[in-house]
């Protein structure tokens, strides 16, 4: 990559928190975030917002009467969007891209106006505007009042690192000088549990008899364990080395794979290989520290990213992490996720073992940390980042 990416400023809000601090507290322990909450007709373990993070989504809901309408995926992102526009010190008029995605856009709100249409035979004068996809990020835009090209997209779980790649694509070619870039989720719904089920890969342990209902990272189980979460999360990127970069981006990678069926990945994870390799092309392997894996939790899913380090890497396998044991799958946000452990792993200098897996011992400091994503079809995406 010719030209430097600066990352500038990042927040979240997820079952993690609402500020770095909190986040990094939680990862600091060994519990997972999970709860239980009844959806699709039965107890389901899900991660959802904690009652702070609720308390400022509602707060968010009330600052503008036009939000009243809008789904909690928008609400996850403007929340984010506001504390990392501040912290990167862009401001109202500035001129700047968004890019923000989601992989299932505005489910919740979607299933209430289907629903209604049903029982009445009416749809709400609103029920096609508030439940589009380009919601989020026109929002985000009406909310900062920020001038520049505005992008909502969803590629399923690599939406959010697709939104960096664009992010980056606009930078390097000139075109913009700074893009805000991330993905939200809010999943936590009858109808979403209810087709994760039907592809009989949500989790079935029982949290209350297992320390671990979500086996993330456990390449020998014998049982589908994804668990669904919720969150919003943001970063802003700058063109150029930025007096108050975080990190770099140094490499980005892209991959897909021919589909075989409609979820199809293959048993190496070629869409992986490919992607690794274009964001590692300028890289010594040797000099990546960590890797954020995947990993949601599925059999297949798991092995076969595990399967794709190892070819690209051979006997110079970097320490292995994910934080889906801890926060399930939050779809189209997770990505952004993995990108906040990255950046946190890199600002602390401190690797995030799995509880459960055999312990990975840190032996020199960590700079550089490469981010996976994947979603249905192989659509992959790796993200470097450096530290600054």
């Amino acid at each position: 990559m010719n030209t430097k990416i600066s990352i500038t400023a990042f927040s979240s809000i997820s079952p993690l928190g609402n500020n770095p601090e909190e986040v990094w507290k939680k990862y600091l322990n060994d519990q997972h975030c999970f709860s239980q909450q009844f959806l699709d007709q039965q107890e389901t373990s899900v991660a959802a917002l904690e009652a702070e993070s609720k308390q400022i989504i509602a707060e968010v809901r009330e600052s503008d009467p036009k939000y009243k309408f809008l789904d909690d995926s928008v609400l996850f992102a403007l929340a984010a969007s506001r504390k990392a526009v501040k912290q990167a010190g862009w401001k109202s008029g500035d001129t700047f891209g968004i890019n923000i995605g989601s992989s299932r856009g505005a489910t919740d709100l979607f299933e209430k106006h289907y629903k209604e249409y049903i029982e009445t035979g009416k749809a709400q004068t609103l029920a096609s505007p508030t439940t589009t996809l380009g919601n989020i990020s026109s929002w985000i835009a009406h909310d900062l009042q920020s001038t520049g090209p505005e992008i909502s997209h969803s590629i399923t779980c690599s939406t959010a690192l697709h939104a960096i790649l664009n992010g980056v694509a606009w930078l390097k070619s000139g075109m913009a000088d700074k893009f805000l870039v991330g993905g939200s989720e809010a999943p936590l719904t009858d109808f979403t549990i209810a087709q994760m089920r039907a592809l009989k890969i949500y989790s079935r342990i029982n949290q209350t008899e297992e320390a671990w209902p979500n086996l993330a990272f456990d390449f020998d189980k014998t049982q589908n364990t994804m668990i669904l979460g919720e969150a919003g999360g943001v970063c802003c990127i700058e063109a150029g080395d930025s007096p108050n970069a975080i990190a770099y981006i140094t490499g980005v990678g892209y991959a897909t794979e021919i589909l075989e069926h409609n979820i199809s990945i293959s048993a190496e994870a070629d869409c992986f290989q490919k992607s690794m390799k274009m964001a590692l092309k300028e890289t010594d392997l040797k000099e990546v520290d960590v890797i954020v894996m995947h990993a949601p939790g599925t059999i297949k899913g798991d092995l076969t990213e595990l399967r794709a380090i190892e070819k690209v890497f051979g006997t110079n396998i970097p320490l292995l992490t994910t934080n889906k044991w801890k926060i399930g799958h939050t779809f189209g946000a997770s990505g952004i996720l993995s990108l906040e452990l990255a950046l946190l792993m890199i600002q602390h200098d401190k690797f995030i073992n799995v509880p459960f897996a055999k312990t990975q011992n840190q032996t020199k400091i960590i700079k550089k940390v490469l981010i996976n994503a994947v979603g249905f079809g192989g659509n992959a995406v790796s993200i470097l980042i450096e530290k600054a």
